[in-house]
């Protein structure tokens, strides 16, 4: 049975699981479905994702650097879109309107609190970075329960901006990056910047890990695997990357656009033993 053409756009996007995660989810169904990359630069990324409607595209995922352009263009957007103002998922509708959803706070706490087991109610969250990948998950680790949520980002000005718009002063707010080694200890802390992605250091003190501290960095594989090696060393109970987030905002989208729950535990098996 046929299910459609889909695809991921980023820029650049060679390197995306997100075919293979979503043919791995379509065999659990006997779906067939097209997924493809497709590399769209800033500029063009608009008028490629309406190309690829017009031409009958039935859903498409949105990576960096794209997230933020994907809610603009949107006619309709979900609450979890409006709350992050980027989207990761687009859908067409009728009359060539676009619809936009956003999965990844959603698919990082169900990896931490499901797959890791791991409860966050109570926790002190310290959040690097203030970017489209903090602002598509904060709001949903507050939801999970969080005591506190603590934004540190290179500028300040970015992150007050996702504080303000959080607006809850008394659970999130924000603290400088230079005083990191003076903020006391955290249970949880989310690398959301792009340092591992362009293979730059953090260079972060060990001073902010708590002895029951869960460190995760939003990307996954070799982007990883500085902020992985830094959390182990300063002792962290716990070091994942976004493996597993990535993969449950996929069942997140693939259930949006079939209507079908897949199993995501087999599926993150096989990749964790490739790129964990």
């Amino acid at each position: 049975m046929s299910a459609g053409q889909f695809a991921v756009f980023g820029h650049p996007i060679s390197h995306s699981l997100s075919p293979r995660i979503h043919q791995a989810f379509a065999r659990q169904f006997g779906l067939e479905l097209s997924y493809q990359t497709i590399d769209a630069a800033p500029a063009a990324f608009a008028s490629a994702v309406r190309e690829f409607f017009a031409q009958g595209g039935a859903g498409a995922n949105v990576t960096l650097p794209h997230k933020t352009a994907a809610f603009e263009m949107a006619d309709v957007r979900s609450e979890a879109a409006v709350r992050a103002g980027t989207a990761n998922v687009l859908t067409p509708l009728s009359g060539g309107r676009i619809a936009a959803h956003n999965t990844d706070g959603a698919g990082l706490v169900r990896d931490i609190t499901e797959r890791h087991s791991v409860d966050l109610r109570g926790h002190t969250a310290l959040l690097l970075g203030a970017g489209g990948a903090a602002r598509g998950v904060a709001w949903s680790l507050l939801d999970a329960g969080v005591h506190t949520l603590t934004i540190v980002n290179r500028t300040p000005e970015t992150a007050d901006a996702l504080a303000d718009a959080i607006g809850d002063p008394a659970r999130a707010h924000t603290r400088y990056w230079e005083d990191l080694a003076d903020l006391g200890a955290f249970d949880l802390i989310v690398n959301a910047t792009s340092a591992g992605v362009l293979g730059k250091s953090l260079d972060l003190p060990f001073a902010v890990v708590g002895n029951r501290a869960l460190c995760y960095d939003l990307s996954y594989g070799a982007a990883a695997t500085g902020f992985l090696a830094w959390a182990r060393t300063a002792g962290a109970r716990y070091a994942f990357d976004g493996l597993g987030m990535l993969i449950e905002t996929a069942a997140d989208t693939f259930e949006l656009w079939h209507d079908k729950r897949p199993d995501t535990d087999p599926v993150y098996a096989e990749l964790h033993q490739q790129y964990g």
